[in-house]
């Protein structure tokens, strides 16, 4: 098991706890991690592009001239794709991009993201994290104690005061426990995590 400090709000250590390896130290599987993303990230997106087609289009029920004796080039409809106006070939349509992960693969995705901050001691545990009232410059104050610059904050419940308090830091996010994903924790250089946090993840995937 992984031993690591657990800090105060000023920086401070005030004792040391083990981290599960089965939470925090397992072996990293980048193969699963770059899955975990890819699928996190597509299914971000909308997927509520659409174009025409030349199906769609008004217009175009008769050929814009005669078939021969013109000089032009042959046309069968002013809505062909080569005209100004005409439909899209290949048009974008509605369409679902999520991906599909099995639950066994994210849980090992999300244990290998933990493991890999444990490892390149990016890993700040706390031992309480709450704001009395929303105020950027006290949360900022905390992050420099702390030396997280870039962090993920990790609370085992959310708490209202410590979310406004964060959202304005460039590069700074919250999340509750249970909201975690492994994009958020690779994207950000540290984890800022509360004990309750850690133990509830031990916990939740003993």
């Amino acid at each position: 098991m992984a031993t690591v400090s657990v800090f105060n709000t000023d920086g401070k250590e005030v004792e040391t706890i083990e981290l599960s390896d089965k939470v925090f130290g397992v072996e990293i599987n980048e193969n699963i991690v770059h899955k975990a993303v890819v699928a996190h990230l597509a299914a971000k997106r909308q997927g509520t592009q659409s174009a025409r087609t030349r199906s769609e289009v008004s217009g175009g029920g008769r050929k814009p001239w005669r078939q021969k004796g013109t000089g032009h080039a042959r046309q069968g409809s002013i809505r062909a794709p080569q005209w100004t106006g005409g439909g899209v070939v290949f048009a974008p349509k509605p369409r679902d991009y999520s991906q599909k992960i099995n639950k066994k693969e994210a849980r090992l995705a999300l244990f290998s993201a933990l493991t890999s901050k444990v490892q390149d001691n990016k890993l700040i545990v706390v031992d309480e994290l709450s704001m009395e009232a929303p105020k950027t410059k006290n949360f900022v104050t905390i992050l420099g104690n702390l030396k997280a610059d870039k962090a993920l904050v990790v609370t085992e419940n959310a708490d209202k005061n410590v979310v406004l308090s964060a959202r304005n830091i460039p590069d700074v996010k919250t999340e509750a426990r249970a909201a975690i994903n492994v994009y958020d924790i690779l994207k950000h250089d540290s984890l800022v995590i509360t004990k309750d946090a850690v133990k509830a993840l031990e916990e939740v995937y003993a």
